[in-house]
């Protein structure tokens, strides 16, 4: 993490590998202007974008990041190296209809085998 008078370069990993960053921010930046930042530079080309910042989960030092806090309240005192950049793992959630999808296939499913209309093995 490169630590500028309270300011932190950090950088966001995407799933397939590519980053976003890195850039500077200061220390009192919350995580939800973290993820806006993300909406705004996510790449064009790539499929799936989030929509909203809701869309968008960042991962740092394991956790997963509440966008009540700050750039400050996250750093790890394992990363705070002068001169290195933090990267941050974004995640981003299906949309809610996929989600719905696949839970009611599943309630279907479940339904279907407690009622003996679905056997297994």
């Amino acid at each position: 993490m490169a630590v500028i008078q309270d300011q932190l370069e950090i950088k966001f990993r995407l799933t397939d590998g590519s980053d976003i960053g890195p850039k500077t921010f200061p220390t009192a930046t919350s995580v939800a202007t973290l993820k806006e930042s993300i909406l705004s530079q996510w790449p064009k080309e790539k499929d799936n974008g989030p929509k909203t910042v809701k869309d968008v989960k960042l991962i740092s030092g394991g956790k997963i990041l509440d966008n009540s806090r700050t750039v400050a309240d996250c750093r790890s005192p394992l990363c705070d190296i002068p001169g290195t950049v933090t990267t941050m793992h974004v995640v981003v959630q299906p949309p809610p209809q996929e989600k719905e999808e696949m839970g009611v296939g599943l309630t279907s499913f479940l339904d279907k085998e407690r009622s003996g209309a679905c056997k297994i093995g």
